[in-house]
């Protein structure tokens, strides 16, 4: 991305967790053991899903997505956090901070939308389970997802490319451990008030569309799951929705939180921590949640366990 002439920055410094200066060493190997639990977690998630032809649905086709998108979020921020934790010098050059933006930008967005298609697969599956598979065809699983990812795609571009384009003549401390875009837009000395009706606006449509699928998907469930007379079919198809809305609050909440509010009421320390939540915590959760209540993935982790052994 290119600069504007008028901008005297050419490099921003990421303070990160400035109110612990004395535990670099130990915030590493925090972030480095959650960085790590993530990366086998999410890749055990996908290679079991891959490996085992049981799990060759919609639902797991997804989860496999989501389990990538995970792994790819993460590896925006954290990586470049570890580095920074390690070095005095915790700069990133001007195109190399909107790139992260851009790329984090994306990959946040997909998950939810991703959570959006999931709460719709299991409103298909319970309300209309004699027609899943009819309906949730291979052909419009792949068109869903690739839809998502052109929409998260043009709408991180905008958002990144007119960032860059604003004039940052002042402080370049970023008082955050990535580039995002409200501590970006609070170091600005241009006109910022386009940028940040576009954020709220914008952000509250991309993220409220998939939002809204999910309450209507889940309301329709409800509905569906009051009619089953019995207590043990009411509590499995109950079951089947759990593990989602899980990763739903998890993921919604605190991204909610930081984005869908006006940019007056930005507290560095206080975003910093929630955005751990949604940037790390979640992706690390993710895999132990569709695990530890799916019966299906738990049969399928013990049977890639055995022959795991059995090569040994």
């Amino acid at each position: 991305m290119e600069r504007r002439n008028q901008s005297s920055v050419s490099e921003f410094i990421l303070i990160g967790f400035s109110s612990h200066p004395d535990q670099p060493i130990l915030l590493f190997l925090v972030f480095l053991t959650i960085y790590t639990i993530i990366l086998l977690g999410n890749l055990t998630i996908f290679f079991t899903i891959r490996l085992d032809s049981r799990l060759h649905t919609p639902m797991y086709f997804f989860l496999s997505i989501l389990a990538c998108v995970d792994i790819c979020f993460t590896s925006t921020t954290v990586p470049k956090l570890l580095a920074d934790l390690l070095s005095v010098e915790k700069a990133i050059s001007f195109s190399n901070c909107f790139i992260q933006l851009h790329f984090f930008a994306s990959f946040g967005n997909m998950g939810s939308f991703l959570l959006g298609i999931m709460g719709f697969d299991r409103y298909v599956a319970i309300c209309h389970p004699l027609h899943y598979m009819q309906i949730m065809r291979r052909q419009l699983c792949v068109s869903l997802v690739l839809c998502a990812w052109v929409i998260v795609s043009l709408h991180s571009s905008v958002h990144s490319v007119l960032a860059s384009k604003l004039d940052y003549c002042g402080s370049n401390e970023i008082h955050h451990f990535f580039c995002d875009l409200p501590p970006l837009l609070k170091l600005s000395c241009s006109d910022t008030n386009a940028n940040e009706l576009l954020l709220f606006t914008e952000t509250t449509v991309i993220l409220g569309a998939p939002l809204i699928c999910i309450l209507i998907s889940y309301i329709l469930i409800v509905m569906v799951i009051l009619k089953i007379k019995s207590t043990e079919g009411r509590t499995k198809a109950f079951s089947t929705c759990f593990s989602h809305l899980t990763c739903t609050v998890l993921f919604y909440g605190p991204v909610l939180f930081t984005y869908i509010r006006p940019s007056t009421v930005y507290s560095p320390e206080k975003d910093v921590g929630i955005s751990v939540m949604y940037t790390v915590v979640n992706s690390m959760l993710n895999p132990f949640v569709y695990s530890v209540r799916n019966n299906d993935m738990k049969e399928a982790l013990k049977k890639v366990k055995s022959k795991i052994q059995w090569c040994r």
